[in-house]
């Protein structure tokens, strides 16, 4: 396949580029700054452009057939704002697979079902501005035609694949408190082939 990831240069979309070079994919990477991608291959493209502009996420998205995005929030509206140019671009190319990296704040409360766990007493966190970016993507998704799964992890330490992490649909897995960037990474990376949580949300812990 030719996939197209974006955020590209951050903890988790670093890793999946790795994984999908060596399956022998073709990857496009668009990145501000191409310095910054330390992974060098015959196979990967770096196109230096910003999400937030129409003609560098249509230029990026050329000739690919699915779409990773890693991007995170990073204290801004960047997410929010570059999905709906995103969609724009992936129905302008005709590509229908997208996989986004979430957060598990917008999954399904297991003890307010009606409200997302960030909105719900299970949420410890104070601030709620990037699960909110992040419920906005889903909502945006959600709405379109496209093929989508959203990775929801729980808090992530950095850390290689272990390999022996539960999943569920729509909801986090009881009990689960981590899950390290390596296997949220493969997991996300191996959703390419895998039919099982199209159109879901899915969380993923240890």
């Amino acid at each position: 396949m030719h996939i197209l990831v974006l955020g590209a240069t951050g903890r988790v979309g670093s890793h999946i580029v790795k994984y999908a070079l060596q399956d022998g994919h073709q990857v496009t990477a668009l990145v501000r700054t191409p310095d910054k991608i330390d992974t060098k291959h015959d196979r990967l493209t770096i196109v230096q452009g910003n999400v937030l502009e129409s003609h560098d996420l249509l230029r990026a998205i050329e000739g690919t057939n699915a779409v990773i995005s890693a991007l995170n929030t990073d204290g801004t509206t960047t997410l929010s704002q570059s999905m709906p140019l995103l969609i724009n671009a992936m129905f302008h190319e005709d590509i229908q697979r997208i996989i986004t990296v979430g957060t598990a704040g917008i999954l399904q409360s297991r003890t307010e079902p009606g409200k997302l766990r960030y909105q719900s007493s299970e949420s410890r966190r104070k601030s709620t501005r990037a699960a909110e970016e992040h419920e906005q993507v889903y909502t945006l998704l959600k709405e379109s035609t496209l093929e989508w799964t959203i990775v929801c992890p729980t808090y992530l330490p950095d850390g290689e694949v272990r390999g022996n992490y539960r999943i569920e649909r729509d909801v986090l897995p009881e009990g689960g408190t981590e899950i390290t960037v390596g296997d949220t990474a493969e997991f996300t990376y191996r959703q390419l082939g895998d039919r099982q949580f199209i159109n879901a949300r899915v969380g993923i812990c240890y």
